[in-house]
This record gives C-alpha cells, structure tokens and sequence, in this order.
C-alpha cells in the first residue's frame, strides 16, 4: 500500500507493533525442551490478545498461528506438539497478522540457548545484511539493487542467498505490490522503490542452498542443497531518506 493520510500511517503503526511484539515475546519465551507448538500458542494468545488475526492463517489456513522453523527447515514451518526444541538449535520465527484492515509482517531466527553448534554467524550475518540493506532504501532506488547488495554482502562472509524467496509489499493485505523483493541482482528488473509505500523487507541468507523446496506437508521448505538458512524480517515505510521501521519494537538488531 502507500500511506496517503495519517490515519493509515497510525493503523500500519498499530499492527506493526502487535506483530513486532508478539515476535519479542516469542524470542524471549522459547526455550530447551518446549515443543514448537506450545510457542506457537504462546504467541497466539498475545496476538489475540490485541485484537490481531493470524495473518497466514487468515490468508491460506495455515496449520498454526505463526510459523516456527527449526534447523534445516527454511521457513514455512508447522508448530508441533513432537517438535521438541533443543540447546542449540537454530529456529526461526514468522509472525504476520491483520488489525483493524491493516497487515504487517515481520521474522527473525536466533539460536536455543548455547550456540553449540556454530549457527550464530549465520545469524549475525542475516541480521547485518537487512540492516544494511534498509539503510539503503529509499525513493527512487532500484528495487534490483538492494537486491544485489544483499547477495553481495552474503558472498563476503562466505554465504549463499535464496533466489525464490523474498520481501513484498504489504498494508492492505499480506502480499502486495511490489513482490518478488528478491535478494539477487535481477537484471530484468526496472521497478525502483516509491515514497510513502509499505514493503516487507526480509534476508534469506544460507549456507548451501539456492533454492528453497517444499516438503511433502505443502508448507515446510527446505534447502534444494541443504543447510541452514537465517532469516529476518521489518516492515517499513519508503520515504525520501531513512525508512520508518514499523516493526522496530521487536528488538532483532538486538
């Protein structure tokens, strides 16, 4: 969407913190030994709490409330009751909603506990690049550039990018105009980013995989060659010089 009136700027802030928050509260839960879907209700509850729906839910009737992925599964991940989390592991978690007609999204992966086994570079990396890819947004800019960037800052630190995933617009709905916000260099593509529109910007910065493939439950993907993928995840506003992150609150850069 672009924000026109004050009165859509205040409805994006509005659920942007809902998701934001729920995202925080998320983190800070999960622990060794809770199963994914007991996080997933966690999360659920703070959602409904504010008034926010579940926006894959709402959108695809996805078999949870957030998506939670664990090692080497990318992203689209169910919540389950066998999926116990361990020391170590590297989760990711999803959160989009709907509040009062507006949509946000926002994601993030971090490690369970000790970083035993070595996730937490991957992590760091994912976290710096979208951060330096948002500082870059602006009016004008090549959409394909920010793209480039992406994947050049993941190629410095010895990592790969995931070509058919990638950030969107959002505001009315969960997926708008422009899509496919992808994290190569499409030269193809001409579109450049517009003032006062609301884009989800998200990494998928992995260590051997290409490609992200669903698995036969017709949600969860994972790496075409394996391994592990990070992800993260703001929901911003476009302006003429820095971008307002709606989706701030949910302390990822942390």
């Amino acid at each position: 969407m672009s924000i026109k009136q004050e009165s859509e700027l205040i409805g994006m802030q509005k659920v942007s913190e809902a998701v934001a928050y729920t995202l925080k509260e998320m983190r800070n839960f999960a622990k060794a030994g809770m199963t994914t879907k007991e996080l997933d209700e966690f999360g659920g509850k703070i959602l409904n709490d504010l008034g926010a729906k579940s926006a894959p839910y709402l959108t695809y009737g996805f078999p949870g409330w957030t998506c939670i992925s664990v090692n080497n599964e990318f992203c689209h991940g169910i919540p389950s009751d066998k999926r116990i989390l361990k020391e170590g592991d590297l989760i990711n978690i999803d959160v989009s909603a709907e509040l009062d007609g507006f949509w946000s999204d926002n994601g993030g992966s971090f490690v369970i506990g000790e970083d035993v086994n070595g996730h937490q570079q991957l992590v760091d990396a994912s976290k710096d690049i979208l951060q330096k890819a948002i500082d870059n947004i602006k009016g004008g800019v090549k959409i394909s550039e920010i793209g480039y960037l992406i994947e050049t800052e993941a190629k410095k630190r010895g990592y790969k990018v995931i070509k058919n995933l990638g950030g969107h617009g959002i505001g009315r709905s969960l997926h708008e105009q422009p899509d496919e916000l992808l994290n190569y260099k499409n030269r193809f593509d001409q579109r450049r980013f517009k003032k006062d529109s609301v884009v989800a910007i998200e990494t998928f910065i992995s260590t051997s995989s290409s490609l992200a493939v669903e698995l036969n439950d017709g949600w969860t993907m994972v790496g075409n060659k394996g391994g592990h993928m990070a992800q993260h995840e703001h929901t911003i506003v476009v302006t003429n010089g820095k971008p307002i992150i709606l989706t701030a609150m949910n302390g990822i850069w942390n």
